[in-house]
């Protein structure tokens, strides 16, 4: 029988629920799994503490369970259909687009999948998850039955695929009649075009909902500048608060010709995009040119070694951004590396305010939506660290 044993004394985070089974933990694997198996974990005593996915890496095994079998019938769907009264009961009013399963949020440690209106795109972080593949498929029809549009399967760039798995996005299901690769969605009474085939992550940053509601607060008569725009989640918002000028930045293409398209999609015309380098473009910016400043760049650190050369990036862009904004102005800043701390991009803040020689106050702090929910036992799946910064 395939089963990870832990050297002894090493079983304590499981105990208190943490979903991951570090490699350095495991005293021995009995037998030979292959990545992506479902292996019972026991304890050095021989107590069976959990069942979870196998991987090679540091991260040995992603846990799906503390107690029940992740193989009885009727476990993804009633996993899903968990994940879904989550959001009914956040009460997501004036959306039809949401994250549905948060991964370790979810009790679904290495799976993704955002709804847009009826089209699940799904992404798998995991080889366990990405061999999982029909069970969800068949769980997400049970669970949502004709209302089912497609499911999507966006794994080739996300997964450490170490089996030999053919990585191939494509449709793992389409209901008859359905043909589309891009969708108008809605978000508190915004539209945008979402391209989730070509598009960056599932095609939406859906975390920034509640972070797009609170810069439309503070938008009304103000010039708002949106570096690493995408496609324009936040300039609409600012747009349709009563901005009288929002300039969006961002280097792709692809982004800033949707970002037009959704401009045009609301009829502003207080608008200009700039397809360029947003840390170039603010380097030129002159001081004052604007009210509000907003700063939400890629991962700048996707593992712990970059994390040094992350921080010190995120510093300069961010001082960079505080030296420019005019006098009271507003600056929102994010960071989305999970290995980016709290504690650490505040520190990043604290230093970027002391370079650019101003006077700083911290009015909010900024977090992913309830779409998007942390488990208490994994700190580590609360990526996404904001701030509202006024600066004198």
């Amino acid at each position: 029988m395939t089963k990870i044993i832990l050297k002894r004394g090493r079983d304590a985070s499981l105990r208190r629920y943490h979903p991951w089974v570090f490699s350095g933990a495991i005293a021995d694997v009995v037998g030979n799994p292959a990545e992506g198996d479902l292996v019972p974990v026991y304890s050095a005593e021989g107590e069976l503490l959990a069942t979870g996915h196998y991987q090679i890496g540091s991260i040995a095994v992603r846990v799906l369970s503390f107690s029940g079998d992740p193989t009885a019938p009727g476990f993804w769907k009633d996993a899903i259909a968990r994940a879904l009264a989550v959001r009914r009961a956040s009460n997501l009013q004036g959306t039809d687009c949401f994250r549905l399963v948060h991964g370790e949020g979810d009790g679904l440690p290495g799976l993704i999948i955002d709804w847009y209106d009826g089209v699940c795109v799904l992404q798998a972080h995991s080889v366990g998850m990405f061999r999982a593949k029909k069970q969800i498929l068949a769980a997400l029809q049970e669970v949502f039955g004709d209302s089912l549009k497609a499911v999507y399967d966006k794994s080739s760039g996300t997964a450490p695929f170490k089996a030999g798995l053919e990585l191939v996005d494509g449709y793992l299901y389409k209901a008859p009649g359905f043909e589309a690769s891009e969708y108008v969605v809605h978000e508190n009474g915004h539209s945008f075009l979402v391209n989730w085939e070509e598009g960056q992550k599932t095609g939406f940053f859906l975390d920034q909902r509640e972070n797009r509601a609170l810069v439309a607060r503070y938008a009304p008569g103000k010039r708002v500048l949106n570096l690493f725009c995408y496609t324009g989640g936040f300039s609409i918002y600012a747009l349709a608060a009563g901005a009288t000028k929002v300039d969006s930045v961002d280097s792709s293409e692809k982004a800033i010709s949707l970002l037009e398209r959704n401009v045009a999609l609301g009829g502003f015309s207080n608008h200009t995009s700039y397809c360029t380098d947003a840390i170039d473009f603010l380097r030129d910016v002159p001081f004052g040119e604007y009210d509000i400043i907003i700063v939400d760049p890629p991962a700048f650190a996707k593992h712990r070694g970059a994390l040094q050369n992350a921080l010190r990036a995120y510093q300069r862009l961010n001082a960079a951004a505080i030296s420019k904004v005019a006098p009271g102005g507003l600056v929102f800043t994010f960071s989305c590396s999970q290995v980016v701390d709290r504690t650490a991009f505040g520190l990043m803040a604290f230093s970027a305010s002391a370079d650019s020689g101003r006077g700083v106050r911290v009015l909010g702090r900024l977090s992913q939506g309830p779409d998007h929910p942390v488990s208490i036992y994994h700190p580590e799946g609360e990526y996404l660290k904001g701030l509202l910064l006024e600066v004198e």
